[in-house]
């Protein structure tokens, strides 16, 4: 059949198929990019700063709508209520961020019997390779910029030491601290105290400031384009099965024709159509 396979017609409808196949197969990979593709870009709307007190209300569950959102907040940090939540990774080396209580200034008091007399948010000061280098947080009225997170969740079968915790977790720094919290935290970005900036971006200190951007949206599946792509691999397949048929068909005619003529120059008691298929089947199907 490869005699078949190279008349100029077949070498031509080869190149062809190719081509159609390629581009069957960059069809198939720009729907399957597409599959893969966040359905929303990252909201701008987060990086206006908005009032803490009337983004977020304490003793309610965290809306996933102002997750991300710059938020602004004044207040009194309590230097006794800091840790240190170790893990952390910072241009590749690994410390801990320094997370301190503060105390919102008109934040809204949580009713309960265990409610504390003032509302806190824990705030991610900054993140240190050595515990040593973790500073006090300003002291004073603190002006107050960051980005709003959700609560982390607490590491399981963990017991942290005195001074550290096993990771922002509002369930496990009230139980440290004993008072009422927003069920969120704050990453700094600025500390206005007394008229200066006393943030680990603005101070350039051991303490360095942990900088966290807004976070795009979880790439979701679209199940539609990631069948069109295989859809096209398909037909990039089909392309060149037809061009393959073709040159088998072509082929078996060239066959009968050949067995044709041998009959009529060597006529034989078998009827022609008999012999003719016999003889075409076993050069086909040797």
């Amino acid at each position: 059949m490869w005699k078949t396979a190279l008349k100029p017609r077949w070498i031509a409808g080869l190149i062809f198929a190719i081509a159609v196949s390629g581009v069957f197969v960059l069809l198939s990979q720009w729907q399957f990019g597409r599959s893969t593709q966040p359905e929303v870009a990252v909201n701008p709307a987060t990086e206006d700063v908005r009032v803490l007190t009337e983004t977020l209300k304490p003793g309610t569950f965290f809306p996933g709508s102002v997750s991300d959102q710059m938020v602004s907040a004044e207040g009194t940090y309590d230097p006794a209520n800091q840790v240190l939540v170790p893990g952390r990774l910072k241009n590749g080396d690994t410390g801990y961020w320094v997370v301190s209580a503060f105390a919102v200034t008109g934040a809204p008091a949580v009713t309960g019997v265990a409610a504390s007399p003032r509302t806190w948010i824990p705030v991610a000061r900054g993140w240190v390779a050595d515990p040593d280098d973790a500073g006090a947080p300003p002291s004073g009225i603190v002006n107050l910029t960051g980005r709003l997170l959700p609560s982390e969740a607490p590491l399981p079968a963990t017991a942290p030491e005195p001074g550290r915790a096993s990771a922002v977790s509002v369930a496990e720094l009230i139980n440290d601290w004993d008072i009422t919290m927003y069920p969120g935290f704050v990453a700094a970005t600025s500390e206005l105290a007394a008229g200066s900036d006393m943030s680990a971006a603005a101070v350039g200190g051991d303490m360095k400031p942990l900088e966290i951007g807004p976070q795009p949206p979880a790439q979701q599946v679209n199940w539609l384009n990631l069948f069109y792509s295989l859809e096209w691999v398909v037909f990039a397949g089909f392309a060149l099965f037809v061009w393959w048929r073709l040159v088998k068909d072509d082929y078996r005619r060239d066959l009968e024709e050949e067995l044709d003529d041998d009959y009529h120059h060597d006529p034989s008691p078998t009827p022609p159509t008999q012999a003719t298929s016999e003889k075409l089947q076993q050069k086909v199907n040797p």
